[in-house]
């Protein structure tokens, strides 16, 4: 698995002056850090807001929005906005900001915290070591590794960025063979290293990881699309099925199946299939390469920078609303995966009449863990599965009906599993709208490492209290 090693500033919290009324909280920041701090209709205020994936997010306007370009920045910023005039104002931080339900990553009232200034990148001398700023994008860090050979495996479309994508699992092309993507020091604090794979923004602010690279030449990546009909469904069935028998693993292979929906009765099928080694069509696809009825659209062996643009290049820069939902389950048998793909194209027949809309479901490998994290996964398994449901579509009043049928058309086939004892308990926490238990689905006993290593380098609860966004530790 990777190794990396992150800096972390968890807040050091001074004892209770007195405390104003929280618009002076800016103020206050920017009087103790001048610069960085920048008030609604500015120029640099507005780009940021206008920078966010989807609507959910921009709609919501800070009080202001610190852009920090350093650690020890960050550091006086926590110090801070949790102390004397400014305990108890509430803040965000964001990244990529990617994530679609509103004040994941953004606040009103309150201060934003913009780390994408923090997008810095430094090689070691060996080669080994990539040290990464805590904001930097995975399509602005895969180019600049290029000429070195070693590259270090993130996120697989343009945008995403390294701190909310690695703190939240971090699925990457490589995670069969090398899993979640990791971090952090397993020799120093190995209980927050832990933590961390997942804990999102419970811990503290990361401003860099240096993350272990891997070597890695040129990737395959092909692009199959079919005709939407009966007999394709039931042949992806029968080879997504086959694919992921424990017999016929590929520790090279990772893949996603996409039915969509356009609206007014369009769906589509096809496949995106990836190899982390220099093999145009590898024989483990053969049975999605030959359904009858398909077409390769991409078919590109190239460096993973060249991979995730043209990944990337069918994927929108933003999006109005958005809804997103996921589940996992162990490899079904064909008749199964066939049920999931009609319950999906049947619900999807309530949302016609809504404008924009598009509804992507993506069957997907899980990653192939080896147990170092606090997911509840069994180590070594090769053949769990995971949905990610997302849509995109026009328009705030549609968000009610988008979101009930999503939800309505999930719990259907997570009950269908269950019947059949497929459904496990786990949920991916970047895939997972904030409805869903994500940290719960882990297990009690997880939960309780991640409360014992709260207390220990948050034991106030900034974390947990002053940054409402994200998925919190239950208490």
């Amino acid at each position: 698995m990777y190794r990396s090693i992150l800096q972390l500033i968890v807040a050091a919290l001074p004892a209770v002056v007195s405390a104003a009324p929280k618009h002076n909280c800016c103020q206050v920041v920017n009087s103790k850090i001048p610069g960085p701090i920048y008030y609604p209709g500015s120029t640099t205020y507005n780009s940021s807001i206008a920078s966010y994936y989807g609507d959910s997010e921009r709609e919501l306007s800070p009080s202001c929005i610190f852009r920090p370009t350093t650690t020890p920045e960050v550091q006086d910023f926590v110090h801070w906005v949790t102390s004397g005039r400014c305990k108890n104002n509430q803040f965000a931080v964001r990244g990529g900001g990617h994530t679609f339900w509103s004040g994941a990553a953004n606040i009103q009232p309150g201060i934003t915290v913009d780390m994408r200034i923090m997008h810095s990148l430094q090689l070691s001398a060996d080669k080994k070591i990539a040290s990464i700023g805590g904001c930097a994008l995975w399509d602005q860090i895969y180019p600049q590794l290029v000429p070195y050979s070693p590259t270090v495996m993130g996120g697989s479309i343009p945008g995403i960025g390294v701190g909310g994508f690695a703190t939240g699992g971090g699925i990457t092309f490589a995670s069969r063979e090398h899993g979640f993507i990791t971090y952090a020091s397993a020799s120093s604090n190995p209980d927050l290293w832990l933590a961390l794979k997942g804990g999102s923004n419970s811990f503290g602010i990361i401003t860099r990881f240096d993350i272990g690279t891997i070597s890695q030449g040129k990737m395959s990546y092909n692009l199959v699309n079919y005709n939407y009909t009966d007999a394709s469904l039931q042949a992806h069935a029968n080879a997504f099925s086959d694919f992921m028998k424990p017999q016929n693993f590929d520790k090279s292979a990772t893949m996603g199946m996409f039915l969509n929906y356009y609206g007014g009765g369009q769906m589509s099928l096809s496949d995106a299939l990836w190899y982390i080694q220099p093999v145009q069509k590898p024989a483990v696809y053969h049975p999605f390469f030959d359904i009858p009825s398909s077409n390769v659209s991409v078919s590109l062996l190239d460096t993973v920078d060249k991979i995730v643009d043209k990944f990337g290049e069918a994927i929108p820069a933003h999006v109005n609303r958005g809804f997103q939902l996921t589940f996992s389950f162990r490899n079904a048998d064909s008749a199964t995966y066939f049920q999931l793909f009609k319950i999906y194209e049947t619900a999807m027949t309530k949302l016609a009449s809504v404008e924009g809309i598009f509804v992507e479901f993506l069957v997907q490998p899980h990653p192939v863990t080896n147990g170092t994290n606090l997911f509840g996964l069994q180590a070594g398994k090769t053949d769990d599965v995971m949905v990610d449901m997302t849509s995109a579509y026009t328009h705030k009043a549609d968000d009610a009906l988008v979101g009930q049928v999503l939800g309505d058309t999930v719990n259907q086939q997570k009950q269908l599993l269950k019947e059949s004892d497929y459904l496990i308990n786990f949920l991916y926490l970047n895939y997972a709208d904030i409805s869903q238990p994500v940290l719960q689905s882990w297990g009690e006993s997880n939960i309780e490492k991640l409360r014992t290593a709260c207390k220990k380098y948050d034991h106030k609860g900034v974390f947990q209290t002053q940054v409402p966004g994200g998925f919190k530790i239950p208490k």
